[in-house]
């Protein structure tokens, strides 16, 4: 299980990450662009480590790396980048 600590590490710093650009974006804030593009730095690193275990035969880490790509796509699009 100590091969998931950065994964798991890495999923929850995604979640709170991109709960923050959410609430900032529905505030209309002129910062979210900002943190969309953290965000999605955030979102690829997820990714990166969630797919490491998907080829090891770890579904969930399959299904959460393609979630993590679409989110990251998504924040590079609002933040411009």
């Amino acid at each position: 299980m100590d091969h998931l600590t950065k994964c798991i590490q890495l999923d929850m710093e995604c979640a709170a990450i991109c709960r923050a650009a959410a609430e900032l974006m529905s505030l209309g804030s002129n910062h979210s662009a900002q943190l969309c593009g953290i965000c999605a730095e955030l979102c690829d690193a997820c990714a990166s480590e969630c797919e490491k275990h998907a080829q090891m035969g770890m579904e969930h880490c399959r299904e959460c790396a393609e979630a993590c790509r679409k989110c990251a796509q998504a924040c590079r699009e609002m933040a411009h980048l």
